[in-house]
């Protein structure tokens, strides 16, 4: 379902999954300017829409907006005990050596350079990712990655990645310049998500292609 500002992958009476593009604001930033963004355009199909989680302005994918108190309390709820699963597809430079495997570095936000994060041993909070190589692409030394997020840290899979030497093309926060040239937009997008419905318990597994 498709309404003129807003791809609506999933809707019942309890909640309503989107797909956002690359570029748009999960939530209302501060200025006029920044008014335009996926809550509020769901704000106007389903005035009872609320926030439970977001993705990144550049990132695009599946978020979504419980519809009533209880399915946002429940919906929080799975999120802090982790029975919400995501997974994503992202390109990174070079050639990931490893097929698959994971990250558990910490993460602590980089406070002079906010907001940017960074791995931190003394203070950073626990994060885990797991990754796997979907294809290598010799001619532009780059790699297609499924990621999974077991923790939910700010920008951890973007710093993940480059902790393992792989920045995400389009990555105007963490990429160097050669890499962030190869992509006008951020190659990171969340394509899949299931989990039990809030209210029926019934299981929903969510998906949405990435279009790069």
């Amino acid at each position: 379902m498709t309404d003129s500002l807003l791809d609506i992958l999933y809707l019942d009476e309890d909640l309503l999954i989107a797909n956002k593009p690359a570029g748009l604001l999960c939530v209302p930033g501060k200025g006029p300017d920044k008014q335009d963004c996926l809550y509020n355009r769901t704000l106007k199909f389903n005035p009872n829409a609320r926030v439970v989680h977001r993705l990144d302005q550049g990132t695009s994918g599946i978020v979504m907006f419980p519809l009533n108190y209880l399915t946002l309390k429940n919906l929080t709820h799975k999120f802090e005990a982790r029975e919400i699963h995501k997974r994503y597809v992202a390109v990174v430079e070079g050639l990931v050596e490893q097929d698959e495997g994971e990250v558990t570095l910490p993460l602590i936000c980089d406070w002079p350079n906010r907001p940017l994060q960074k791995v931190c041993f003394e203070s950073g909070k626990s994060a885990h990712t797991r990754y796997k190589v979907l294809a290598r692409d010799k001619d532009n030394n780059s790699t297609r990655v499924l990621l999974e997020p077991v923790s939910g840290r700010t920008h951890q899979l973007r710093v993940h990645m480059l902790s393992l030497g792989h920045p995400m093309l389009g990555d105007g926060l963490y990429a160097p310049a050669d890499v962030l040239a190869k992509s006008p937009r951020l190659l990171l997008h969340a394509q899949e998500l299931w989990f039990d419905h809030p209210i029926t318990g019934m299981p929903l597994r969510i998906e949405a292609a990435a279009d790069f």
